[in-house]
């Protein structure tokens, strides 16, 4: 693992995935992203975009078994670069919120890099499937990020008919929210927490 700023490189091999992933959160948003899921790498680019942070992400997984190891363990590790790149966490603005529509779906999320993960999803997807995608393992990436991050991260999806728009309204308004969170604020010298530290 290696850290410079606000920008980490970090690497992650178990029998089940290799991961490789990068990432800066002062970047453009500009990404790479290859994980062998093809909805699964839309949503990724998406985030990159809208969090502004350059992210590169390659993953060979077992997907004869299905994308579950996939899914999950980039998100085991995408959160740990989010701590990571965090480091100490001065001067961050910490928390970020975003509500945002994509045709008939509005999504709403909020984060706070508290140090204490907590995850609470209000989504319902109209089908087990977006693509190649199972739907079900939205939750289980997000429930990943949040863990080894260790932040708090609240999503809600108020209505939507198109689970290819849920998904991504959320992708990208979690991505809005978390750029929020992690910006700079110059009143801030410190740690933004009354107890000292986060």
């Amino acid at each position: 693992m290696k850290t410079t700023s606000r920008a980490c490189s970090l690497e992650r091999q178990t029998a089940e995935t290799q991961i490789q992933l990068t990432m800066n959160l002062d970047g453009t948003g500009e990404s790479s992203i290859s994980t062998g899921v093809g909805f699964f790498d839309h949503m990724l680019t998406l985030f990159a975009k809208h969090s502004a942070m350059d992210l590169t992400v390659h993953v060979q997984g077992d997907l004869r078994v299905d994308g579950h190891h996939t899914v999950e363990d980039t998100g085991i590790v995408l959160g740990t670069a989010l701590r990571t790149a965090l480091d100490d966490k001065k001067g961050i603005r910490r928390y970020g919120f975003f509500t945002l529509p994509m045709d008939e779906t509005l999504a709403t999320a909020a984060v706070d890099f508290s140090g204490r993960p907590f995850y609470v999803a209000q989504v319902a997807f109209p089908s087990p499937k977006i693509g190649d995608f199972d739907s079900e393992l939205f939750v289980e990436f997000w429930q990943a990020v949040t863990n080894a991050a260790q932040m708090n991260l609240h999503q809600i999806a108020h209505y939507g008919r198109n689970g290819h728009h849920i998904a991504e309204a959320l992708f990208k308004a979690t991505g809005r929210a978390i750029r929020a969170a992690v910006e700079t604020d110059p009143r801030i010298h410190g740690v933004p927490s009354t107890k000292g530290t986060l």
